[in-house]
């Protein structure tokens, strides 16, 4: 089992380049279950979960598949999909295959999806997914371990959300595409991701309002067609490489993410000490001085992503003073804690909140990867601590993380893979 390899205490400097973004790219591969002809990604990022959503929209019955030898291109052909059954063995891999479902009971009149796993970073159940598919007029039954969803024509419908969900939103959304009539979607997540998925809706012949806002409105059309689609760069993995960069106390240039998208972030990263520097699809790091503690709190879009929390904190741990990370979306995103502790860390946890007091070190230390924004954390504390850290179980970085590592010893790090 790979795992890396990292001696810190090494200020990261230089530019760097994001790959495409990871959660929007899957939206949009199940959003290509809809469209009656071909559909083309650019810059999608070459990551295990991209390739399991590949592998599962073959199983259906699609041509699906990368556009040439490491390309960054996707081909996606949903026109001979014959396959109504997402089974365990792919569906179990990452949590975002759950999104098939929508777009098989709106297209073909019934599905049958595995229910979902990924991370185990909380309870992320699917029932608001399976409320507003039954709103819409879908027969929903529970089968050991399987969601079996049919419905000859969806009917549009009003979908009043019990709280934020980025997936059950996005779901919904494409289900009511093809529904008659018109759906209404309360209290609607509002992140990038859902935003790009209408857009990409809208250029496919959907007629979708309100994106942005917590009130979607569809109103369902008879049929979607193909397009042509660049992905938007990977804020996730923007951030990730400014707060290693605040973290070595570097200067970095991240290019190919919308800044307008990573305000929570950034404030943060200000409240830091950082100086930051921002122009259209690029965001500059400088840390010259100490690192100040600050106070987090998790929130949907447009509040700071849970997605960045492993990552500041990380960093936060040689903050000059006593920070909080309060977790308010997942009940247990707090794993990556006793790994940080391992390496010297001061944090004390209380239920969904940590308490950081700033050392004036890390040091390396072997440390194992629990999930996937936990790996990135620790390779964040990583690069800042001094000696050789091992980070084990890489593959789940490897999910959303693309050449993590060229990307890394690009910026001056002193990072390798071992097998």
């Amino acid at each position: 089992m790979d795992r890396i390899v990292v001696r810190g205490n090494v200020p990261l400097r230089g530019e760097v380049a994001v790959s495409g973004s990871k959660n929007a790219a899957l939206a949009l591969m199940a959003a290509a279950l809809l469209a009656d002809g071909e559909t083309w990604f650019e810059n999608v990022p070459r990551l295990r979960d991209v390739d399991a959503m590949l592998e599962l929209l073959r199983a259906l019955g699609a041509r699906a598949d990368w556009v040439g030898e490491g390309s960054r291109e996707i081909r996606i052909d949903a026109r001979r999909v014959t396959g109504r059954e997402a089974p365990y063995d792919l569906v179990r891999k990452m949590r975002a295959s759950f999104l098939v479902l929508g777009p098989l009971v709106a297209r073909f009149g019934e599905a049958r999806v595995s229910e979902p796993g990924g991370c185990a970073i909380g309870v992320r159940p699917v029932d608001q997914h399976l409320k507003g598919l039954e709103a819409l007029g879908s027969k929903i039954r529970l089968d050991h371990g399987y969601v079996e969803a049919s419905c000859p024509r969806l009917r549009g419908a009003r979908v009043a959300f019990d709280l934020t969900t980025v997936n059950g939103t996005q779901n919904v959304m494409m289900a009511a595409c093809l529904a008659d009539g018109e759906t209404v979607l309360e209290n609607a997540a509002r992140e990038p991701e859902v935003v790009e998925l209408a857009e990409v809706l809208l250029k496919m012949g959907a007629d979708v309002r309100g994106a942005g806002t917590d009130r979607l409105v569809i109103r369902g059309v008879r049929s979607l067609r193909g397009v042509r689609h660049r992905v938007s760069g990977d804020r996730i993995e923007a951030g990730t490489l400014l707060a290693a960069a605040l973290a070595t106390r570097g200067d970095v240039d991240v290019e190919g993410a919308d800044p307008s998208l990573m305000e929570a972030t950034l404030d943060k990263l200000r409240d830091c000490g950082a100086e930051i520097e921002t122009a259209p699809n690029r965001v500059r790091l400088r840390q010259v001085g100490p690192i100040r503690p600050t106070r987090i709190v998790t929130a949907p879009f447009p509040g700071f992503a849970t997605d960045m929390q492993a990552q500041l904190m990380a960093a936060l741990c040689l903050a000059q003073g006593a920070s909080v990370v309060e977790e308010r979306v997942f009940e247990n995103r707090f794993m990556h804690v006793p790994e940080l502790q391992r390496m010297g860390a001061d944090i004390s946890l209380s239920g969904r909140v940590a308490q950081i007091r700033g050392v004036p070190r890390l040091m390396g230390a072997p440390v194992m990867a629990t999930d996937l924004r936990a790996s990135a954390g620790l390779i964040v504390a990583a690069l800042a601590a001094e000696g050789d850290t091992v980070v084990n179980r890489v593959y789940h970085i490897d999910r959303g993380y693309e050449r993590i590592e060229e990307k890394l010893r690009g910026l001056g790090a002193d990072i390798r893979r071992e097998g």
